[in-house]
């Protein structure tokens, strides 16, 4: 049977040529996020990475992490900016990584979105490609797929997933926590990759304005604040895990501080943390009143101000502030942790 001219994979939606046009555009970010121990370049059927550098550990554990950046997507597709969703996508995935004290080793991404547009794929991927340069870590592959008829033609989604390394005898974690340790709070560029959805309920949906509202309390437009990067930990906090004080740290994603604090603590211990050690960015205080939300909510939806946290011995406390400080990264002890094993984590007091 003849082939119909008007029947194709480009009638059908999808663009090959378009595909390899996006490749090209990306092609030098991915170049610079490379490490020493990654093999050949973009283009193969898969990233390769030199396990020899692994002889220098006496017992080295692979860490894996699989995430996304959720309904964040959203703002970016409505704002037309794409080169900074990347970040989000990539400090969601290596600073769940380096809690246990791994070092973040490669990165893969996959995109889906309802068209290429070359140029926008290059630019999400630029945008992973410089926060993997940031994080330490190669972009070793990924996968951009085309799904007409799934995705309107401007709609996109990304995940990824990274892999490290870490000593075993220098494992993080619950296993280390004793009463006395001390909690160190991190803080956050703002709502990170979390929350997503009530935000737009509360601000787009509700009280309905608009992404190029100048918002005074912001110092800049509401668009740009909700697309203000997830903050990268990972170098940061690979430099408190070589101070030898810290015994454990805990990534504040979605459940917010109190229960990602409680992740990495002992059963036969709680934390007590308090709430006047900082102030919550402007963007919180608005959540909260143009949503008239209960201060639970949301501290179980938000970071609230603080992204990572530390759990180090009393005695580490003052190291562990300096090497961040050298690292400009704000930090500050917000709470302790005592032999008590009745609420894992309590929030105390009124924000200051």
């Amino acid at each position: 049977m003849p082939t119909s001219p008007e029947v194709s994979y480009a009638a059908a939606g999808v663009s090959i040529e378009a595909g390899d046009r996006a490749v090209e555009l990306m092609r030098g970010w991915v170049e610079k996020a490379r490490r020493p121990e990654v093999l050949g370049g973009i283009g193969g059927y898969v990233g390769l990475f030199d396990a020899s550098a692994f002889k220098a550990y006496a017992r080295p554990l692979l860490a894996t992490s699989a995430d996304g950046v959720g309904t964040k997507v959203v703002i970016a597709q409505r704002m037309g900016v794409h080169d900074t969703i990347g970040y989000d996508l990539v400090g969601m995935l290596v600073d769940d990584l380096v809690v246990c004290g791994a070092e973040p080793l490669f990165l893969t991404d996959y995109i889906a979105c309802g068209r290429v547009a070359p140029e926008r794929i290059a630019a999400i991927v630029g945008g992973i490609a410089r926060a993997c340069i940031e994080a330490g870590c190669a972009l070793i592959g990924g996968e951009t797929a085309e799904h007409p008829g799934l995705l309107e033609p401007d709609q996109y989604d990304l995940a990824g997933s990274t892999t490290g390394v870490v000593e075993a005898a220098e494992l993080l974690g619950p296993e280390r926590v004793r009463a006395g340790d001390m909690v160190i709070a991190m803080a956050s560029s703002g709502l990170h990759s979390n929350g997503y959805s009530l935000v737009r309920h509360v601000l787009l949906d509700r009280a309905r304005w608009s992404l190029d509202r100048e918002v005074p309390e912001l110092a800049r437009s509401l668009g740009e604040e909700l697309l203000e990067p997830t903050r990268i930990y990972a170098p940061a906090c690979l430099a408190l895990a070589r101070t030898g004080g810290v015994h454990a740290m805990a990534h504040v994603t979605g459940g917010g501080l109190a229960a990602n604090l409680a992740r990495v603590l002992p059963p036969n211990v709680s934390a007590r943390v308090d709430r006047s050690t900082w102030h919550p960015q402007p963007v919180f205080t608005l959540l909260g009143e143009l949503g008239r939300l209960e201060l639970a909510e949301q501290e179980a939806t938000f970071n609230m101000g603080v992204g990572m946290t530390a759990v180090v011995a009393a005695e580490a406390v003052g190291k562990v502030l300096e090497t961040l400080a050298e690292r400009e990264v704000a930090a500050w002890v917000c709470g302790e942790v005592s032999e008590d094993p009745g609420t894992r984590v309590t929030l105390h007091g009124s924000y200051a």
